[in-house]
C-alpha cells in the first residue's frame, strides 16, 4: 500500500492546504479501490448530507475551521485501547491555548475527563450522543459521509443543535470540506494542518491493537489503520510538526 502515497509530497507554501485536492484524488482512489469503496455510494450519501446540513453549514467551511484553529497547536484525541484523554496539565505554559480534536468515540472520554473539544471529526460510528452533546456546548462537528453511513447520516445530523461542517471524501465543493485523510483520526490531522495549526499532538494513536477480537472486522480495521499509519507519515513530512503524544507527556515525531 505504500506505494499509494508516491507524489502526495510537495513542496508547500503557506498559503495552500498540505494536501491539494489535485493530490489527493487519486490516493484516495487507489484505496478505495484497495477496500472495495464504490464511489457512487459516496456521492449518494454526500448529497443526502448536504440536503440535512442546515443552510448556515454550507457557508465558508473552511473559513469557520480555521477561526477555532489557525495559530494554535493542535491535539488530536483518538480511541486506542487504554489510551485514556490527554494529559493537558502536561504541556508547558502557553498564552495560547491548544484546540483540542476528538476523533468520533474519543469525544465521549473527551467529555468525561471535562475537556470540550473545539472540534469533533466523526463518520457517526461511535457514542453519537456524546458527540450531540459535545456540540451542544460548542464543539464544531465535521460530519464524514461515505458509502456505509447513509442511515446514520439521515439519523443524526438532523438532532446536533451547534455548528456543523460537511466533509466526503470528494472534490471540496458546494459546501463540504476535502482536506485528506482516511480515517477519523488521520483526516483529524490532516483537517488542523489545512486550517493553520501550528503543531499537532496525536494522542490515543495505536496503528497495532484493535478492540475487536481477532476475526475479519479486526483484520479490515488493522488493514484501515495500517492506512491512516501512512497518511500522517506524509503528513509529518511537511512543514508542520505532528507527534506522537504519549500519556506520561513524551513526544516522539511521527514516523521516527
Amino acid at each position: 500500500m505504500a506505494a499509494y502515497y508516491k507524489g502526495l509530497r510537495a513542496v508547500r507554501r503557506p498559503d495552500v492546504p498540505p494536501v491539494e485536492y489535485r493530490q489527493w484524488a487519486p490516493v484516495y482512489a487507489r484505496i478505495a479501490a484497495e477496500f472495495g469503496f464504490p464511489f457512487a455510494r459516496e456521492q449518494v450519501c454526500a448529497e443526502r448530507l448536504r440536503e440535512l446540513l442546515p443552510p448556515g453549514s454550507l457557508e465558508a467551511p473552511e473559513e469557520r475551521l480555521r477561526r477555532r484553529l489557525a495559530g494554535r497547536p493542535a491535539i488530536v484525541v483518538g480511541l486506542a485501547p487504554g489510551s485514556g484523554t490527554p494529559p493537558l496539565w502536561r504541556l508547558p505554559p502557553s498564552p495560547v491555548r491548544p484546540a483540542v480534536l476528538a476523533a468520533d468515540g474519543a469525544t465521549e472520554r473527551c467529555l468525561a475527563a471535562g475537556i470540550v473539544p473545539d472540534v469533533i471529526v466523526t463518520d457517526l460510528d461511535g457514542p453519537v450522543p456524546a458527540e450531540v452533546s459535545a456540540n451542544s456546548q460548542g464543539a464544531i462537528a465535521v460530519v464524514h459521509a461515505h458509502g456505509d453511513n447513509l442511515a446514520s447520516v439521515e439519523r443524526w445530523v438532523p438532532q446536533f443543535p451547534g455548528e456543523l461542517v460537511g466533509s466526503w471524501a470528494g472534490a471540496p465543493e458546494r459546501g463540504l470540506v476535502d482536506f485528506g485523510g482516511f480515517t477519523d483520526g488521520d483526516r483529524a490531522a490532516y483537517l488542523a494542518v489545512a486550517c493553520g495549526a501550528t503543531r499537532v499532538l496525536l494522542f490515543g494513536f495505536d496503528f497495532v491493537r484493535v478492540d475487536e477480537p481477532d476475526s475479519p472486522a479486526a483484520e479490515l480495521k488493522r488493514a484501515k489503520l495500517r492506512c491512516a499509519e501512512q497518511l500522517l507519515r506524509e503528513l509529518a513530512a511537511g512543514e508542520v510538526p505532528v507527534h506522537q503524544w504519549r500519556a506520561d507527556g513524551t513526544q516522539e515525531p511521527t514516523g521516527a
